[in-house]
């Protein structure tokens, strides 16, 4: 099992820059690791992934301006997030499985607790 707690959000105008953190606990490597956001009203989306070795994922929406990555030896996955948008206000939660279907974690996801991002116009 493995428990996740989100950090590093806050709120930003338009074009601005957030950093997210995940402090994940457990066996780190072995997990397939993911950002997912929801807004008000609206279903909960996939933003990045990180599979078991690194390899990263994108929403079309995100690709160019968000980054994922992770620190094997601090457990800690990050969301740089750059050229921030108000439609990218939401709450982001960090999520894990130990399976990895396409490179985004599959069933039986660990989820944190979220941390909100809000972005003005």
């Amino acid at each position: 099992q493995v428990q996740l707690v989100e950090s590093g959000g806050g709120s930003v105008q338009a074009g601005g820059s957030l950093r997210l953190s995940c402090a994940a606990s457990g066996y780190f490597s072995s997990y397939c690791m993911a950002w997912f956001r929801q807004a008000p009203g609206k279903e909960r989306e996939g933003v990045a992934a990180t599979d078991y070795v690194g390899r990263p994922s994108y929403a079309d929406s995100v690709r160019g301006r968000f980054t994922i990555s992770k620190d094997t030896a601090s457990r800690t996955l990050f969301l740089q997030m750059n050229s921030l948008k108000p439609e990218d206000t939401a709450m982001y939660y960090c999520a894990a499985s130990t399976s990895c279907p396409g490179g985004w974690p599959g069933a039986n996801k660990y989820w944190g607790q979220g941390t909100q991002v809000t972005v003005s116009s």
